[in-house]
């Protein structure tokens, strides 16, 4: 049995050894009025589930998988946000984005739009999306849930926002919509 990670209500005390992405997060949300429980933990990725139960267990809100995803030509870029237990299909997710077959963009796009390294892209990272040139895809169950799990730009703290903060008050400050989707 896994022991319970610590959640913290807001920022850190200290901003010692956080990167410069994490505190401009923290910053941003502080500014709107959101707010929002952390917990720190190991870097957090796909590649270790175990982990990622136990971060959503601990923040008792649903955990997104965030894909950044390109179009063919690389002319049009999307954020998927995706529920853990469903997976990206191309042919689905693409039409509904009016779209052509998404893919996978290249790491370089994603520091240079959203400012977040592989492994950490969120939402969060709309911030830094300043000539919104991203558009914000999300899956139709995480609209449903009470609250949503995201990494503040780094994959070794989670938030848990308010879906109603994030999805009114967040994105209006950022300037940014979203595109409803149904994945499988």
């Amino acid at each position: 049995m896994t022991q319970m990670l610590q959640i913290h209500k807001g920022r850190p005390e200290d901003g010692q050894g956080r990167s410069d992405k994490e505190i401009r997060t923290y910053d941003f949300l502080d500014r709107l009025g959101i707010e929002y429980d952390r917990i720190d933990h190991a870097p957090a990725t796909g590649e270790d589930p175990s982990l990622l139960a136990e971060i959503e267990t601990s923040l008792e809100a649903r955990i997104c998988n965030n894909l950044f995803l390109a179009n063919r030509q690389r002319t049009k870029f999307y954020m998927l946000m995706l529920p853990s237990d469903k997976r990206f299909r191309s042919s689905v997710v693409s039409k509904q984005a009016g779209s052509s077959r998404l893919h996978f963009a290249e790491p370089e796009y994603m520091e240079e739009m959203i400012d977040c390294a592989p492994g950490s892209a969120s939402i969060m990272g709309l911030i830094n999306d300043r000539d919104r040139r991203v558009q914000l895809l999300v899956d139709e169950d995480i609209l449903k849930s009470e609250y949503v799990g995201c990494h503040p730009c780094i994959n070794t703290s989670s938030l848990r926002i308010k879906t109603a903060d994030l999805f009114e008050t967040f994105l209006q400050a950022v300037d940014h919509d979203y595109i409803a989707v149904q994945a499988e």
